[in-house]
This record gives structure tokens, C-alpha cells and sequence, in this order.
């Protein structure tokens, strides 16, 4: 854990982690088929194991130590979720389960950016990420969470936009969450460092905040990936 760092910092991060959980799991539950919706418990148990896997990682200083070795400890956060994602689409089952999620609740899980940028902003301020990662920098993540709630109560609920200004949104979207990706990868002090050398991103390889690239970060990824091909599908 970070060291004289606030505490409500990583109060406020966890309850954004667990608003994540809670926001997915209904999605899974509102679905479309009493067969998906069967699946969420599952769900659940196999995410509950993965958040705790990598607060034991991280809390045992596994990411934290060695950070130039390549390739990066930091993978063991991201790979897994990334496979799972793409196995997801690549298989027929998969595809069956992402097109019965309720668009609706895929867009309303985009809210928990708006809590993640303030607790970035905290970091920044803390020395513990740099500039570039929050608002003031590079980082505009945060108008996606800000519209995310228009755009799926006035878009969806109440069908007052077009489908494809739904869609248009998506992809702006995912780019933005792209953007701030890329530029944290790039200020973390691994071997292939570009940014932030005199305050790189360090946070992410501490508890709580390994949550963000190994939960956070996955979920409204998939999210925004689904909610696409949904939109297409629809379109077509």
C-alpha cells in the first residue's frame, strides 16, 4: 500500500470498485434469458476470486518491485481479463451472452469514471500519478462518465436520439477510455517508460488502485465493446 497517502482516497476507490461489481452484476441480471441471468452468480464468485487474487499480488509487493523486467509483472492484471473479453466474442456462446445484456445498464456502468478521475485527480495530487493521467492533463475520461446517464436515460429509455448518435457516442467513448490507457502504460515505470518521469504512475501497482487496470478498466471496456455490437447489430 501507499505509504502517508489519505485514507479516504482508497475508501472512496474501493466503494468505486464495488459500484462497478454491483453495476455489471445487474446488467447480467436484467438480461435478456433466464439463461444469462443464471450465469451472473457465477459471475460473481469468479470475479470476487479474481479481485482477490490480485489484492494478494499486489498487497505482497509482487508488482511493485522489479518494475523494468521485461516482459512487465504488470501483464498478470491485464491479460486475463483481455483473453477473457476476446473469448467472449470469438465464441458463438459468448456472442449470446453479450447480445442479451441490457444496453441500458451498459451504458449506466460508464458513471463509475466520474468517481475514478476524482480519486486520480486525488493521486496526482498525492505524487503517486502524474499530471497527464487526470483532467488537467491528458485525460477526458471523465465526460464520458458526465453523459453516460443522458445518454442512457434520454437515448435509450426514452428513445429521443437516433440509434447511430448512441453509437457515435460509444466509440468516443471507448477512445477516450483508450487515451488515458495508453498514457498510463506509458507513465508507469516499466522498461518502455515515455512520460512522467519525474511523477510516474506508480498508484496502479499498489492496493487498492491495482483494481482499476484489473476490474475497472476491463468491465467498461467490454462494456463499450458489447454495447457496439449490439448498436450495429441493431443498425443493420
Amino acid at each position: 500500500m501507499i505509504e502517508n497517502l489519505p485514507t479516504y482516497i482508497s475508501v472512496v476507490f474501493g466503494l468505486t470498485t464495488f459500484a462497478t461489481f454491483i453495476l455489471f452484476y445487474f446488467a447480467i441480471k436484467n438480461s435478456q434469458t433466464d439463461s444469462s441471468k443464471s450465469k451472473a452468480n457465477i459471475i460473481v464468485i469468479g470475479l470476487t476470486v479474481w479481485l482477490i487474487i490480485q489484492a494478494g499480488l499486489t498487497l505482497s509487493n509482487f508488482y511493485n518491485t522489479d518494475t523494468t523486467s521485461f516482459p512487465p509483472k504488470f501483464l498478470w492484471l491485464i491479460i486475463p481479463p483481455l483473453l477473457t473479453i476476446v473469448l467472449l466474442f470469438a465464441t458463438k456462446k459468448g456472442r449470446g451472452f453479450i447480445d442479451r445484456l441490457p444496453l441500458i445498464d451498459l451504458t449506466y456502468l460508464n458513471i463509475v469514471r466520474i468517481p475514478v478521475e476524482l480519486v486520480l485527480y486525488w493521486l496526482f495530487l498525492n505524487k503517486v500519478v502524474p499530471e497527464l493521467m487526470t483532467f488537467e492533463g491528458r485525460n477526458f475520461d471523465i465526460l464520458a462518465g458526465a453523459t453516460a446517464p443522458f445518454v442512457a436515460y434520454f437515448g435509450l429509455r426514452q428513445q429521443k436520439f437516433d440509434r447511430k448518435i448512441i453509437l457515435i457516442w460509444n466509440f468516443i467513448a471507448l477512445g477516450l477510455l483508450l487515451n488515458i490507457v495508453i498514457n498510463a502504460v506509458l507513465s508507469a515505470p516499466f522498461a518502455f517508460q515515455k512520460f512522467a518521469f519525474d511523477q510516474p504512475n506508480i498508484a496502479v501497482l499498489n492496493f487498492p488502485f491495482s483494481w482499476l487496470p484489473a476490474y475497472i478498466v476491463p468491465t467498461v471496456l467490454f462494456g463499450h465493446l458489447a454495447s457496439i455490437r449490439q448498436l450495429l447489430k441493431t443498425n443493420k
